[in-house]
């Protein structure tokens, strides 16, 4: 069992970085295994004719990268207590260059039992996920 020393970690401290890349095919098999086909995530005249300008993303998976930073982290799924994230933009996956999505996962409090990490999610230098917490378990 894993467990952190409150002590050794300070507000802004980066506790991971990681950088996750999404292709067509990772869309493709995250439909298949969350059970989402909406179209709009794996054809661009679908994508286009509701409005939007390519292929996107599937949102849970953009935030189930963000908070796989922090489990690789604490090194314990089952140690997150809480986590909150507010789609700020969404992910355009480019049929021929996919698409990389960067999260940052920085101490933004602490207590003796409990961290809160700050995570910032990013493609092309742009905010992808705004307000992204996760609450962990330090003990």
């Amino acid at each position: 069992m894993t467990t952190i020393d409150a002590s050794a970690l300070e507000i802004g401290q980066i506790v991971g970085e990681t950088t996750f890349p999404i292709t067509r095919d990772t869309l493709v098999r995250y439909a298949g295994a969350s059970g989402d086909f909406n179209p709009i995530h794996y054809r661009d005249d679908v994508a286009m004719s509701v409005g939007l300008p390519g292929v996107l993303a599937h949102g849970m998976l953009t935030m189930g990268f963000a908070v796989q930073t922090v489990v690789d982290w604490i090194g314990d799924s089952g140690k997150i207590l809480d986590y909150q994230v507010r789609f700020t933009r969404p992910v355009l996956v480019n049929a021929r260059t996919g698409a990389s999505v960067t999260v940052i996962a920085k101490v933004g409090a602490v207590d003796d039992t409990v961290a809160r990490i700050d995570l910032t999610a990013t493609v092309d230098n742009q905010t992808v996920l705004g307000k992204a917490q996760a609450r962990v378990s330090l003990v």
